[in-house]
């Protein structure tokens, strides 16, 4: 009998044992979640697309954010990117047709113009947000031995009609008279890029460029025409040079101090590449962030230290100083 009364205590205490353990499993279970919903609510898979065009010198950097969002943050988010020129991505802009539009030249009054036509109040549903620096880059046959070096004035007044003659047929033997008696072959990307806006707009001060000018869609088309010409001049961002430098080299440019080799280490605004460097931009649809998830949270990685700030180099970009990423992180925090 003792024996029995001994055993039923202990099978009391056993049972009594594994319903406190379950419990407090139970309980376990429960408070993480609650503890962690806010973490969880941040770090959720998010899905569908962001729709991004624009300018074709911003491409590079901008796709090589896309690529390292979809690869290491959200993967079923898909990030489409173009490169259809800053005009053209503006274009498609205006009426509501992208989330983002990239720009190598800062947005123009009229196209404010029509956003707000189409009902987005700039500042408010639209945002801008610089994404680095990028310097202008002439860029020359890699057999041209003879302009290697520049002044600023050789390089805008050759760019100019009727700057030599009225047919713009323009030797080099024009710009020094030491040098070939050969035609320049100019080239340059097309009206659909920031790039020839920077260019003929504030550089060339919008006098009308040479009748021989040879002006393309794309930039591969021109590293392509440059590099098989001994004769040829063209212009482009710097990051197109870079990734080129193997078969085109850059003129070295003299602003009045000696010739300046455009570089990550002197472009920018304070700089001594400074005349030819430039902001390159983003443009956010708000109005969209707010209503897509993943719009929002792409625009925020686009500015994170992740973003921009580390992959400009990368592209042939100067990034920006880190409290400029951070103000525009903090204002995609208030949305």
């Amino acid at each position: 009998m003792k024996k029995f009364f001994l055993l039923l205590m202990v099978a009391v205490l056993m049972v009594s044992a594994v319903g406190c353990g379950s419990s407090n499993d139970e309980s376990a279970a429960e408070a993480p979640a609650e503890a962690n919903g806010g973490e969880e609510a941040m770090d959720q898979e998010l899905e569908g697309t962001v729709i991004v065009d624009g300018s074709g010198t911003v491409y590079p950097l901008m796709a090589n954010i896309a690529e390292e969002y979809m690869v290491n943050e959200q993967p079923n988010v898909s990030v489409q990117v173009g490169r259809a020129g800053s005009s053209a991505g503006l274009k498609k802009f205006i009426p509501g047709e992208l989330d983002f539009a990239d720009a190598s030249r800062a947005i123009k009054d009229e196209e404010i113009q029509g956003l707000e036509e189409n009902g987005f109040v700039y500042g408010e549903d639209i945002l801008e947000f610089k994404l680095a620096l990028d310097g202008l880059t002439m860029v020359i046959n890699s057999d041209n031995d003879w302009a290697e070096e520049m002044t600023e004035d050789e390089i805008l007044t050759m760019y100019k009609a009727g700057a030599y003659r009225d047919d713009d047929k323009v030797l080099w033997s024009d710009i020094r008279p030491e040098w070939p008696q050969e035609e320049i072959k100019f080239y340059g990307p097309n009206e659909n890029h920031g790039t020839f806006e920077f260019f003929y707009e504030v550089l060339l001060d919008e006098t009308d460029l040479v009748k021989t000018a040879d002006l393309q869609q794309e930039y591969s088309t021109l590293v392509d025409l440059v590099s098989n010409d001994k004769n040829a001049i063209s212009f482009f961002g710097f990051g197109y040079y870079v990734t080129n430098q193997d078969i085109i080299k850059a003129v070295k440019i003299d602003f009045g101090n000696g010739p300046v080799e455009p570089s990550l280490d002197t472009i920018g605004e304070t700089l001594p590449y400074a005349n030819f460097t430039r902001p390159v931009f983003t443009y956010l649809n708000a109005a969209y962030a707010k209503e897509k998830p993943q719009v929002l949270d792409y625009a925020k990685y686009v500015v994170s230290p992740d973003g921009a700030a580390r992959l400009a180099g990368e592209n042939g970009f100067a990034p920006l100083p880190a409290a400029e990423y951070q103000a525009y992180t903090d204002q995609l925090n208030n949305l």
